[in-house]
């Protein structure tokens, strides 16, 4: 469990780093962030997708993506060390940050669950 935080931890923050529309300081926030982001992952985003789901089925699960945006904003609410430039750049971060995270696992070779 902790190496599963310190590799999306280091996802966060290379992410935010490739990223200019958001900004994560100081660096050791990462960690923070991304205990923030797992939290809001494991309790809020499936109530918010159980809510969504018809909109989720009309629009072919492309509502997920509007979902996972709103997610990052509300991290950076939850957060002062974490900046998010818009709805579009938190869209942007969450896409982003997914592909990081998945090569980051696949390289490590930790299995996420």
């Amino acid at each position: 469990m902790i190496v599963r935080l310190i590799i999306s931890a280091v996802a966060v923050g290379i992410t935010a780093w490739l990223l200019p529309g958001v900004t994560i300081s100081p660096w050791w926030a990462t960690l923070l962030v991304a205990v923030i982001m797992g939290l809001v992952n494991t309790f809020i985003r499936p109530v918010v997708k159980l809510f969504s789901l018809p909109l989720n089925i009309l629009t072919l699960g492309l509502f997920s993506l509007v979902i996972n945006a709103l997610m990052v904003l509300l991290c950076a609410w939850f957060t002062s060390h974490m900046k998010v430039d818009g709805f579009w750049n938190a869209m942007l971060f969450s896409i982003v940050l997914t592909v990081v995270n998945w090569i980051l696992f696949k390289f490590t070779g930790t299995k996420k669950k």
